[in-house]
Order: C-alpha cells, then structure tokens, then sequence
C-alpha cells in the first residue's frame, strides 16, 4: 500500500525530489488532513486559493460553469491529483470550479504561506511548478488558435474539448439546445440532428437538459 509520501512523489510538483528532501519539507508544515464522503463539498468556486489541495485517494467531480450560468460541464478527477495549481498567483486567486467527493476522497492541504516560505527554496519544486503552469498555458493556447471545423459534429466536439481541463474521460455537459445552437451559430433542430447522429456513433448521450460524454478523448 503507497504512503502519502509515494502518493506525493507522484505528482508533478514533487517529481524529481528525493523521499528524504519530501519527508524534511513536511517535517517543518503543519499539513491538514480531510476526509470527504461522496457527495461532499470540497472547495467551492469563488472561495480563495489560499493553499495548496492534494487529493491522495478517491475521484472528484469539478463543476465549472460559464458566467452567465447558462450551461455547466462536470468532469470526473482521479487521485493523485492537485487542485487548480494556477489559481493560487495572479490577478485572480480563487478557485474557477466547484469540488464535489465523487466517493469517499481523502485530502491533505498546504497553506500558501509555507510554499512561498519553504517549498520555494527548492530549486526542483520551481521548475516543476512553472512547467505545470507552463504547460497548461500552452495546451489553451493551442486549443485557442487550433482550425475551426467547418462540419456542425466538429464545432460542437470544439465547444465541448475547448471547455474542459483533460480532453480524455468521462464528462457532463448541462446546457438547454437553444445555447448550444446559438453557440455553435445552427439551428435548434441542426444542432439537435448532429448530436443524435454523434449519439448513435456512440461518442455521447442524450439526456434531458444534460449530453454525457463517455469518452471525451474520441471526440478529437
């Protein structure tokens, strides 16, 4: 069985870092350990990035919805995971999505004070932490300027991997027909032929007021 030191050393921020340099990090913070049963709010949107959150066991479910709350998407995250890395520096330091335990998730948080105090001295852990940064901004940036397709499944495929964080998995889009028309620029009844078409080829699933995406690396 892995101990949060193994669970840890998984995780981009710390690869690299030798156990003995990980266990005299911890040594020196005061960490805080949470236990969420399945349904449980872990972080909401809104509130402020002020620690680091490592989910160490379980899956949860990130709920991101658009300003005007007029369509939301939920993807399912597996452990060993850090929550929203990127949100805790910057113009805006609060959280951009919601965290439900999808099953019972075991956490452990680190503030923001001791990374800037401690976790930053170590060279490996900067580096590590700019190119999780780093490669996030470049995977958006390529989704931003990738070709707009000219077929209707395509531009819909686009809306769907453009909005979420990991093109691969299971997600769940809640919006109304008419918002995906006008988002996509089509018709009700156009948008409403192209995803039973792409139902039947077994990339989604219909549901009313929600279109489920089994797999969402098959729509790229």
């Amino acid at each position: 069985m892995n101990t949060m030191f193994d669970t840890l050393l998984q995780l981009p921020l710390f690869q690299g870092l030798a156990q003995e340099d990980l266990t005299s990090i911890l040594g020196k913070v005061k960490l805080h350990f949470s236990k969420y049963k399945a349904g449980e709010v872990i972080l909401k949107a809104g509130s402020t990035c002020d620690r680091f959150m490592f989910i160490l066991k379980g899956e949860v479910a990130s709920i991101t919805s658009s300003s005007d709350a007029s369509y939301s998407f939920t993807e399912y995250l597996q452990a060993p995971l850090l929550i929203e890395p990127q949100s805790m520096f910057g113009m805006n330091t609060t959280y951009v999505s919601t965290y439900l335990a999808h099953d019972e998730v075991h956490t452990v948080s680190i503030s923001k004070a001791f990374v800037l105090n401690e976790l930053f001295k170590y060279e490996i852990f900067r580096l590590n932490y700019m190119n999780v940064i780093s490669n996030r901004a470049q995977s958006l940036n390529t989704r931003l300027w990738s070709k707009t397709e000219d077929s209707l499944e395509k531009r819909i495929s686009g809306f769907i991997i453009n909005h979420i964080e990991r093109p691969v998995g299971e997600k769940l889009l809640k919006i109304k027909m008419e918002e995906l028309a006008l988002i996509v620029n089509d018709t009700r009844i156009g948008v409403s032929k192209a995803l039973n078409g792409m139902q039947e080829e077994g990339l989604l699933e219909l549901h009313r007021g929600e279109i489920m995406i089994p797999d969402a690396g098959k729509l790229i």
